[in-house]
């Protein structure tokens, strides 16, 4: 009670030198602290506040006007601590400025808190400052308390820890900034950093079983120092606490079950350095003995046994039993909740310990078979749901699977419409009495949309693109009113329209399409595509000549996902045309003529990667055969070749070009006509070979998500006819970026990185390519930098090699040309693939002195 009078006298009297100059102290009213009298607030006013709103403060303090109080009394008392209670105030007084008869009117005197104008950090570079400055999240404005002040050093202290500076000093020191006004601070970090402090030894005291070695590298984090560059030496407590339990399971997993650490000393040798002594007791090595199995009605004792693969005598360890039972892809557990008994569990349990065996019971509850009641999806705001539902491979009334929830979330990644780091699939509205639950899928859609404006340097010129990709197509409301916004989507097909040119010279132009669900009912593909290309050739002053070679061609192709040897495997099938026409262009066996390629295409393939942009596991391959009928076996022999009378015509019209060259005064031969491209112009009317292309990749997840992928490729471009030979077209290009910058039908592009494009493949004495055979392995270690749909980006190193031949004779597995280098991809939804790579050609290329060692690659829309 006493204190309370106090708050009232303290609110009631002027007590502050500061207001001597404000208020009249002879005028003041004067009231009797025995006889508390009520008063009716007429009128609060607020003093002191620059940044808070007044009424706000007001309604804080729990008095309002037209509010009936005693004076002295509670009222002006518990006001006050209600303001105190918002840490908002370094000084709060409430006193009563007037009284009219029975009103009052009260006056707020709140002085507050310090404010934040600058921050300013001494002692750090700017990195580390910047990184700081992240952590602490002042912003100018904040109140400075205590509080803040303890915690940023915390803050600091903490991160140059981490950064295994463990005798850092901190001072933060408040400074009035008179420039920013009354109640504004700088403050002002300074930091000593100190010394590294790294790990000079780590000990280890009664370990017979492993050595200290082994001991040492089970410690994830704490390191001593060594030549490790990718994992430094520095001591972190609670990081120092996980390895010490990472020593333990290491004897665990060798059934060591009563290991422990006795004590640990950890202790300065030296300024900058530590020494850290951990003396363990090993215990007895335990061994599995007997397992047996209760509660099973569903599978055998002998057939769960099979399938634990655990056997008596193996070491007892706790982890790998729990891995057997729930946590391995086929581990025991999967075996019930693949067939509908979600509610399965299983106990082991520890029955008899004898000398150094274990005896296990096996408890088991099977639980009810669950069928699916409901599949409810959510966060399809662009994707239709029945092109969800199609891939999905749970539906209702159909038991619980986790072997199929896996695969549907699998499957739903492949299209590659959702964000698969958002993915989210939990059973709801359980009801384990009739044993029916819902499944319910929570997708996030991303952009599949493809923009592509670019400009690229190949063959000596600048080609310019422009492209569009929509992945997301709905072909059916082309038509609808409403649908273009900006364009039909939802259905899932693919539509491709793509133009390059760089003026008069070079221009290419394509368009595709493609129905993934053919028909609606089953994951039957149809595409279909066509593109038309033409080339011109230039002087040495880039003036465009009358030479130029033409291609058009359209494709139609059937796919179909097969059930046999699994439901991963794909047979598609295409039928595609394309026609050269070719005038007096000297890149080829013959330079005038036109050509027809007519050929069927079948890929066996099988992909079981997890997603499409950033695969973590699973592998793809594809064998495609392309081939054309053998038209020269229904020919007659060197069909092509020119009878006595048409060489003597040619003969003829060539003398005839002679005598109107020389009245020109030219030596161009502009109109001389030359047998063998005539007859090779016949050779290849319609053109014949049998083209076999084999890809493969792997991916395996090794930390995190840093990703192992290994890919291998073949190729090889053959002949029916001896006499006829290898095809002009469709040859193989190998080395460098794998990009022409430019597209051409009549030749693959094939990368090898840390060399020239274009500088493995063999040529003849012309300067024709020849590449009918090649190879290529390539291994990449990956790791991403962000995995968000706005842009998947992630760094790789690679090794690589590979070579082309011109034809098997030469062919030898071994005679490769080796490169390694780092990179960088980002994939863009709006623009797709984007990259670069630094690599480095280890082996010299013959007649090419410049073509391998520290190249450049710039990567556009493709995968090595």
């Amino acid at each position: 009670m006493i204190r309370r009078i106090l708050f009232s006298i303290i609110a009631l009297l002027i007590i502050n030198n500061v207001f001597a100059q404000e208020l009249n102290y002879k005028e003041m009213p004067v009231s009797d602290y025995k006889k508390p009298k009520e008063y009716t607030i007429k009128e609060i006013n607020v003093t002191g506040i620059r940044y808070l709103d007044q009424n706000i403060l007001v309604n804080l303090s729990g008095l309002a006007v037209g509010t009936t109080i005693f004076i002295p009394g509670d009222d002006i008392t518990n006001a006050i601590e209600r303001l105190w209670d918002q840490g908002l105030f370094s000084d709060v007084k409430i006193y009563a400025k007037e009284f009219v008869g029975d009103s009052v009117v009260l006056e707020y005197y709140l002085q507050e808190r310090l404010r934040l104008s600058e921050l300013e950090i001494t002692g750090l570079r700017k990195g580390k400052e910047n990184d700081i400055r992240e952590k602490l999240e002042l912003k100018r404005g904040m109140q400075v308390t205590q509080n803040l002040v303890n915690n940023s050093e915390r803050i600091i202290k903490k991160y140059l820890y981490d950064k295994k500076f463990l005798n850092a000093k901190v001072d933060i020191v408040q400074v009035d900034d008179t420039s920013a006004g009354s109640n504004n601070v700088i403050l002002r970090i300074f930091i000593d950093k100190g010394k590294k402090v790294k790990i000079k030894d780590i000990n280890f005291y009664g370990n017979e079983v492993f050595s200290d070695g082994k001991l040492r590298r089970k410690m994830k984090e704490t390191k001593k120092i060594n030549l490790n560059f990718f994992k430094g030496s520095k001591f972190i407590d609670e990081q120092y606490e996980n390895d010490k339990d990472l020593v333990i399971k290491e004897y665990n997993t060798e059934g060591y079950r009563d290991a422990e650490i006795l004590k640990d000393s950890i202790y300065q040798v030296k300024p900058n350095r530590l020494a850290i002594d951990i003396y363990l007791n090993e215990g007895k090595q335990y061994f599995f003995r007997d397992i047996d199995w209760v509660g099973n009605t569903k599978y055998t004792s002998e057939a769960l046994s099979r399938i634990l693969k655990i056997k008596k005598g193996d070491p007892y360890d706790t982890e790998l039993l729990e891995n057997r039972l729930n946590m391995d892809e086929d581990a025991l557990s999967n075996l019930y909740l693949d067939n509908g008994y979600m509610f399965f569990n299983v106990m082991p349990t520890i029955m008899r310990i004898e000398n150094d065996s274990i005896d296990l019971q096996m408890r088991i509850s099977e639980g009810k078979r669950v069928r699916l009641s409901k599949v409810i999806i959510h966060g399809n705001t662009k994707t239709n749901e029945h092109v969800i539902r199609r891939e999905l491979r749970t539906k209702p009334g159909e038991l619980f699977s986790k072997a199929e929830i896996i695969r549907s979330q699998r499957e739903l990644a492949q299209l590659g419409y959702f964000d698969p780091e958002q993915f989210g699939i939990e059973p709801t509205n359980i009801n384990q009495a009739e044993g029916l639950v819902d499944l319910e899928y929570t997708l996030v859609e991303k952009s599949t949309d493809q923009l592509e404006v670019s400009g690229g340097w190949g063959n000596n010129m600048f080609v310019g693109t422009l492209g569009l990709r929509f992945s997301n197509f709905s072909a059916r409301n082309m038509f609808k009113k409403g649908a273009w916004r900006p364009i039909p989507s939802g259905d899932g097909q693919t539509v491709a329209i793509r133009a390059q040119t760089n003026g008069q010279y070079y221009s290419s132009y394509s368009v595709s399409f493609i129905e993934p669900w053919f028909g609606g009912k089953k994951p039957n593909s149809l595409s279909v595509s066509a593109y038309y290309n033409i080339q011109k050739s230039t002087n040495y002053f880039y003036e465009v000549g009358d030479e130029y070679m033409k291609i058009i061609g359209a494709s139609v192709g059937l796919g179909q996902r097969l059930k046999w040897p699994d439901d991963y495997f794909t047979i598609s099938n295409s039928v595609s045309y394309q026609r050269y026409e070719l005038k007096d262009w000297t890149y080829y066996l013959f330079q005038n003529g036109i050509s027809h390629n007519l050929s069927f295409s079948t890929t066996f393939a099988r992909n079981s990667t997890d997603q499409m942009i950033y695969p973590r596991r699973g592998s793809s391959f594809a064998l495609t055969l392309q081939l054309t009928p053998p038209y020269s076996l229904f020919k007659e022999n060197k069909f092509w070749e020119l009878s006595a009378t048409e060489r003597q015509e040619i003969e003829d019209r060539n003398d005839l070009a002679d005598q109107r060259n020389a009245e020109a005064g030219t030596t161009v031969d502009e109109y001389r006509v030359i047998p063998e491209d005539v007859e090779n112009s016949r050779k290849y009317e319609w053109i014949e070979y049998h083209k076999w292309r084999y890809k493969g990749s792997w991916y395996l997840k090794l930390w995190k998500d840093m990703v192992l992928a290994v890919n291998s490729e073949f190729g090889y471009l053959g002949y029916y006819n001896k006499d006829v030979g290898y095809s002009p077209f469709g040859k193989f290009d190998l080395g460098g970026d794998g990009m022409s910058g430019y597209s051409l039908y009549g030749v693959d592009n094939i990368s090898l990185r840390g060399y020239e494009n274009s500088s493995l493949t063999p040529r003849t004495s012309t300067g024709l390519k020849q590449g009918n055979v090649y190879e290529k392995l390539n291994f990449e270690l990956r790791y991403p930098v962000s995995l968000k749909p706005q842009a998947t980006i992630y760094v790789l190193g690679f090794v690589e090699a590979g070579n082309a031949w011109a034809d098997m004779d030469n062919y030898n597995p071994f005679n490769i040309k080796r490169s390694a280098g780092l990179g960088l991809r980002a994939f863009l939804p709006m623009f797709g693939l984007l990259g670069i790579d630094w690599g480095y050609g280890f082996d010299d290329v013959p007649g090419l002195p410049d073509a391998n060692g520290s190249q450049f690659h710039f990567v556009i829309g493709q995968q090595f």
